[in-house]
């Protein structure tokens, strides 16, 4: 699939929100779970609402999780409930938003945490694999969550 990023073996992100033959696709390519991280507020630039891309997913068997993020809305709750939902889904996963950048900053802080990274190492590694924190509060955030919850 393209415009992917694998990050490990569990994860992968998708730098967009896809249609339901991408949904379909990521099926036949092994995928076994999805994860959705747009608003319900993003509907005006959806392709698919979340409900309709949730049933796109279980019907090419894919396990399916809405986890809204509102990039201006950032908590450490929203990013532990990311967490523990995550892990419990069938691996591999492939996570989305709009552009990768809410996916992939969720996803590199959660693996940071798990690797007992710190803040800067998270950022430098997600700047190698082409993510970008696109606003300072954003980097503050990613940093300062690894921080404190390194190793967790």
């Amino acid at each position: 699939m393209q415009d992917t990023v694998q990050i490990n073996d569990r994860f992968t992100i998708a730098k967009f929100a896809p249609e339901a033959d991408q949904v379909r696709q990521a099926a036949q390519e092994g995928f076994k779970s999805l994860i959705n991280m747009q608003t319900d507020d993003e509907d005006k630039k959806l392709k698919m609402k979340p409900q309709e891309e949730g049933e796109a997913a279980r019907e090419a068997g894919l396990t399916f999780l809405h986890h809204p993020v509102d990039g201006e809305k950032l908590s450490e709750d929203l990013v532990d409930d990311f967490r523990r939902k995550a892990t419990d889904l069938p691996a591999p996963v492939l996570v989305h938003c709009a552009s990768g950048k809410r996916s992939g900053a969720f996803v590199m802080m959660h693996i940071g945490c798990e690797q007992g990274l710190t803040g800067d190492e998270v950022i430098r590694k997600a700047e190698e694999m082409g993510f970008e924190c696109d606003t300072p509060e954003l980097e503050d955030f990613v940093k300062s969550y690894v921080n404190s919850h390194n190793g967790k």
